[in-house]
């Protein structure tokens, strides 16, 4: 257990302290332990659900829950399946961690709350689960208390990943390298693959004399060709490194950690000969959000 967190809201905003509490405090604890009945009434007469299916586009958006009974089973078998899978001393300190809503804006009686996700869940095998979208919570006051009368839920988060993509369980020794052993992509994702790119400028010509200035060159240049195609360095899953010298394995991680944030991808390193004047070289898997 952990101690829980205050409403990032102050004691004079009321509204705003009322349903942070409903959507973060009352819904993980109650989550984790499966008690239905701790949030029963949270909801409002009338509630529906919408699915945006981890997507931006409002089009791939389908009505799901057209009544609370629907939307009770469904939660319900999803924390008895977190039950089964989470690690839940720890759990709650994580999705506090991993859950944002700092943004609630209210009209009279009626309030949008914008929760994101972004972070891990831990697993009792060693795992973790990827967290990454965001949902938005209609709020209606209804007898002198917030309650839920609708929401859109799992929306693709800007952060990346958008649940492509999870840390799976590992045997291998810790290590204090930046990277995850076993990365594991979700069924139906899409992937992307970027070929090597190296520390060049638009006209081919190498930039940089160091191994860290020819890194944060090369990671600038991947970085480039991921959102071109849609994608993101958050999105990445499998590195490849090429260097000519794995005694600067050191120095490139340092530039390394200042692009990449965990969950770090699955990464392999190479020593080699490259074109002349590169120290280094970088392929990268991706998926499309």
């Amino acid at each position: 257990m952990t101690d829980q967190p205050e409403p990032p809201f102050p004691a004079d905003d009321p509204d705003r302290r009322e349903i942070w509490t409903m959507l973060v405090t009352r819904d993980i604890a109650a989550f984790l332990a499966g008690d239905w009945s701790a949030v029963e009434d949270d909801f409002a007469a009338g509630f529906f659900g919408v699915d945006a299916n981890r997507s931006a586009d409002p089009d791939q958006w389908r009505p799901r829950f057209d009544t609370l009974t629907a939307y009770r089973d469904e939660w319900l078998r999803q924390a008895a399946a977190t039950a089964d899978s989470a690690d839940l001393p720890n759990a709650a300190r994580a999705l506090h961690a991993a859950t944002t809503l700092t943004r609630i804006d209210v009209t009279g009686d009626l309030a949008i709350a914008h929760k994101k996700f972004h972070g891990f869940m831990p697993l009792r095998n060693g795992g973790a689960d990827f967290l990454n979208w965001r949902t938005q919570y209609v709020c209606r006051r209804e007898g002198g208390r917030w309650r839920i009368a609708g929401f859109i839920g799992y929306m693709a988060h800007a952060q990346g990943g958008g649940g492509a993509f999870r840390v799976a369980a590992s045997t291998q020794h810790r290590t204090a390298g930046p990277y995850t052993p076993v990365v594991e992509t979700r069924g139906g994702a899409r992937l992307l693959v970027i070929s090597g790119q190296a520390p060049v400028d638009d006209d081919g010509r190498v930039i940089g004399d160091t191994i860290e200035d020819q890194t944060r060159v090369t990671l600038a240049n991947c970085r480039t060709q991921l959102e071109a195609a849609g994608s993101s360095l958050a999105d990445v899953f499998k590195v490849t490194v090429y260097l000519t010298d794995l005694a600067d394995w050191g120095r490139f991680n340092m530039v390394y950690r200042e692009f990449m944030a965990e969950p770090y991808p699955a990464r392999t390193a190479v020593q080699t000969g490259l074109l002349p004047g590169f120290q280094v070289e970088i392929e990268m898997w991706a998926t499309k959000p």
